[in-house]
Formats: structure tokens, C-alpha cells, sequence
């Protein structure tokens, strides 16, 4: 009789540290945003499109917020460095948290920041990239490559971020 009381308080304790620890697990798991891949795809071929119209030929990527790969296009007849120029700008605008132009201008302002061109092999300080952001929260990153000029990357990548619902809060310079 002791012993099987023994094993219910056991089983009762189990159960009650089971019930509590489940509680505060799910606590310490924060929910994060996730980029979907059909709204990804939609977005990249917003920006394809937009260059298209406009007469360019580029490639664009988008990274998700641990600065994967989520979607590459190219455009037909883009070259094939635009590929990996898209991919780079993707990846820096979402692991610096801000726009490639502002920090190329930044560190074109700055020479002692010139170490923030050698952070990785994958940063790439040129306009065209934007960190894609919802709710204040950087769920990826953006990047076009293949227009003649930063200028015009940009207003493709703003194409994909409009669809994409995305804050847009860059300093256009």
C-alpha cells in the first residue's frame, strides 16, 4: 500500500514537472516570420518584370532571414554575373539589416569601414539590395543585379518588396 502511494506522488510529480516544463518551453521558442516560397516567387518575378518593362535584363534573388537562398531568377539574356551579384546583395541587405547602398555610400564616406567589405565572401557593398522587413522584423533579403546603374536595380527590388507587402523605409540617395 506505501509503495503504490510511493509511485502515484512519483507519477503525480512526473506528470505535474511534464505539464510545467512543456509550459515553459513553449515560452522560450519565439515565433518568427517566415518568408513563403510562393510569395517569394511572385515577388522576384514583380522584379523581373519591372526591369523587363524597362528595358533590363537582370537577375534577382531572395534570401530568407538566415541569408539562404529562397528564390534566384534570371531574365533571359541577363548575364551570368548577375546571378551571383544578386545573390550577394540579397544576402548583405539582410545580414547588415539595412540597404547595400547605404552602406557602400557609408563606407565610400568612411575609409576606416572598408573592413565591412571583407566581413565574408558573400558581402557585397553595391545598391540593389534591401532587407525585406514586415512588422518592423527582418524576415530576408532582396537583391537585383543586371541594370546599368544601382539606381535602377533598386526601383525592380522595390517591385518585389510592394508585392510582398514589405516595410519600405529606405533613404533612397
Amino acid at each position: 500500500m506505501n509503495n503504490n502511494r510511493n509511485r502515484l506522488a512519483i507519477a503525480v510529480s512526473a506528470i505535474s514537472l511534464w505539464a510545467l516544463s512543456n509550459h515553459v518551453f513553449a515560452q522560450d521558442f519565439p515565433v518568427q516570420k517566415v518568408l513563403p516560397l510562393e510569395l517569394s516567387t511572385q515577388a522576384a518575378m514583380a522584379a523581373i518584370k519591372k526591369c523587363h518593362d524597362d528595358g533590363f535584363k537582370v537577375s534577382v534573388a531572395i534570401v530568407d532571414q538566415s541569408g539562404l537562398l529562397k528564390v534566384q531568377l534570371k531574365a533571359d539574356g541577363a548575364g551570368p554575373h548577375t546571378l551571383d551579384s544578386s545573390r550577394r546583395k540579397a544576402y548583405t541587405a539582410n545580414s547588415l539589416r539595412d540597404s547595400t547602398h547605404k552602406y557602400a555610400v557609408l563606407v565610400a564616406q568612411k575609409p576606416e569601414l572598408q573592413s565591412l567589405t571583407r566581413l565574408n565572401d558573400n558581402i557585397l557593398l553595391l545598391g540593389g539590395g534591401f532587407p525585406i522587413k514586415v512588422g518592423g522584423e527582418v524576415v530576408g533579403g532582396i537583391g537585383v543585379g543586371g541594370a546599368p546603374g544601382i539606381e535602377f536595380d533598386e526601383v525592380c527590388a522595390s517591385a518585389a518588396l510592394k508585392v510582398l507587402k514589405a516595410d519600405e523605409t529606405y533613404e533612397k540617395k
